[in-house]
């Protein structure tokens, strides 16, 4: 057990822990894009994201279930001149064309201590409060020891039946983190409607691919939901010193250490998934032929079941995407069996799953003896279950 930076134990609902917050989940992800267009309909037409909100550049605000946003997607063009010009300049970076890492937290308490225990540790705020935007989420940006941003945020506006998004003009926002306590969102809206302002008037996506497959008794656009996202894994400067950070400044456990070719990782979670992040040395960059001007590895999708995997597979290779199953060996992706790498027209690697290893009570991962042997070039029709082939968080809601 870790000790805490601060020298401090913090009563988070009741529970001491060594930071004032909890992170529960990856909340959603971003990308900053070159080829904004191309990667549009590869993350919309082919892999199923709807968008929740267009974004002023070409980009989008995209969900996968009712959260707002589980996927953004920017202009990097236009993004990095504002950022290599802007007040935080100092810490732009061209190879970090991660957006935001962004994690939820069960309160907003929570928060709120999190902005004064980054701001006692002289840990660079970029912005806190609660956007004002889409999602009109609670909000706090910080960057990690690699100039990466990662977002904590406490709710997330959601996107119903009906699939309209929240209004512009009921959004509301916060320029700093307040001790007060808010009104719930229910009030909020009471307030906009007694002052006339409509529901229905936020953004509705249109399916572009025909509903043609059928996925274990729905039919879709694409023979494949995608249920969860996730894990994020990077590239690093100095491996040990990102793995202190997310583990003894946000809290993030260790799972399993790796090493391929003389380099090394490391694999962290937050919650009973395997793992929620990775990180690993950058040497691994080009010994994998991955983006070599990318500070990202891979950016994690879960699918429903393996045969969902398959079919992604077949699926996008027929609509010309590049999909290996060997350039990340085994190796790299202990916790997960069966994976696939799909590629976006900007070369980032989209890993595609179906399942993730759970961690027990006991805080260890699977021996490895008693993990399914992958050959990433063979795969079987069908596999064997383990006690927690369907376990972890499951989707929420109807896939279509």
């Amino acid at each position: 057990m870790t000790t805490s930076v601060t020298g401090k134990k913090y009563d988070v609902g009741g529970v001491l822990l060594n930071q004032p917050f909890k992170i529960r989940r990856l909340g959603h992800f971003g990308f900053n894009g070159v080829k904004v267009d191309e990667c549009m309909k590869f993350y919309t037409d082919l892999l199923g994201f709807r968008v929740s909100d267009p974004w002023s550049d070409g980009g989008a605000f995209m969900r996968y279930g009712n959260d707002h946003h589980a996927f953004v997607l920017f202009n990097k063009v236009t993004g990095d001149e504002r950022a290599k010009n802007g007040p935080n300049k100092h810490h732009w970076r061209y190879e970090n064309d991660v957006n935001q890492i962004t994690w939820q937290v069960q309160s907003l308490t929570e928060m709120v201590d999190a902005t004064d225990y980054f701001r006692e540790l002289g840990i660079d705020i970029r912005s806190e409060g609660r956007a004002g935007g889409p999602g009109s989420n609670y909000h706090l940006y910080v960057w990690d020891p690699d100039e990466q941003i990662d977002e904590f945020y406490y709710g997330i506006a959601q996107v119903g039946w009906t699939g309209v998004s929240q209004p512009e003009d009921m959004r509301h926002g916060m320029q700093k983190a307040s001790h007060d306590p808010h009104i719930p969102e229910y009030m909020e809206v009471d307030i906009d409607l007694a002052e006339g302002k409509e529901v229905t008037k936020g953004y509705r996506w249109l399916e572009n691919m025909e509903p043609k497959y059928d996925v274990s008794g729905i039919l879709l656009g694409r023979p494949f939901k995608v249920t969860r996202i996730g894990p994020v894994k990077n590239f690093v400067d100095d491996l040990d010193v990102s793995r202190r950070y997310y583990e003894d400044v946000l809290g993030f456990e260790v799972t399993e250490e790796v090493e391929y070719q003389g380099e090394r990782g490391v694999l962290l979670r937050c919650d009973n998934e395997h793992h929620s992040l990775g990180l690993f040395e950058k040497g691994l960059r080009s010994k994998l032929g991955l983006k070599d001007d990318s500070s990202n590895m891979s950016f994690g999708l879960q699918v429903a079941n393996y045969q969902q995997l398959k079919d992604a597979v077949s699926f996008l290779r027929e609509n010309g995407v590049r999909v290996e199953t060997d350039i990340i060996p085994p190796e790299l992706h202990p916790g997960i069996d069966y994976a696939a790498y799909a590629f976006d027209p900007d070369g980032h690697a989209l890993e595609l799953y179906y399942s993730m290893e759970q961690v027990g009570w006991d805080g260890k991962a699977r021996p490895a003896s008693s993990r399914p042997k992958v050959d990433p070039n063979n795969w079987p029709e069908a596999v064997e279950g383990n006690s927690d082939s369907f376990a972890g968080e499951p989707f929420m809601g109807p896939w279509g």
